[in-house]
């Protein structure tokens, strides 16, 4: 009875143990834009494999992500936004992209820093 016991203990410790991290991560990160356009325009240049949910508020101008870590990253993702012409925390967008937007789209550009 003991064994029993003792082998079922070890069973349930070794599953709880060997919980694996999910590849799947969430992010926010600001990109600059002005209206419903803009968001159309943004959310689908992320429109990639390993991107499963995005959305970009026009009220915050913060872009949520969540996406598979073994098919893309968030660096990658930013790279994506900012060669649709748009802004974001870690890229300048594209100045050729930026200039093809419409008008509406054509946001106040501040000039860019390094982090």
């Amino acid at each position: 009875m003991k064994f029993l016991f003792y082998t079922l203990f070890l069973f349930m410790l070794g599953l709880v143990s060997c919980k694996t991290s999910s590849p799947e991560k969430t992010e926010t990160f600001k990109v600059w834009g002005n209206c419903e356009k803009c968001k159309a325009t943004i959310e689908s240049a992320v429109n990639v494999d390993g991107v499963t949910e995005k959305d970009w508020s026009v009220e915050s101008t913060l872009m949520t992500v969540k996406f598979d870590t073994t098919k893309i990253t968030l660096d990658a993702i930013e790279q994506l936004v900012a060669k649709s012409g748009y802004d974001n925390d870690a890229y300048y967008g594209d100045d050729y992209a930026y200039g093809k937007l419409p008008a509406c789209c054509q946001y106040e550009r501040k000039p860019f820093e390094l982090k």
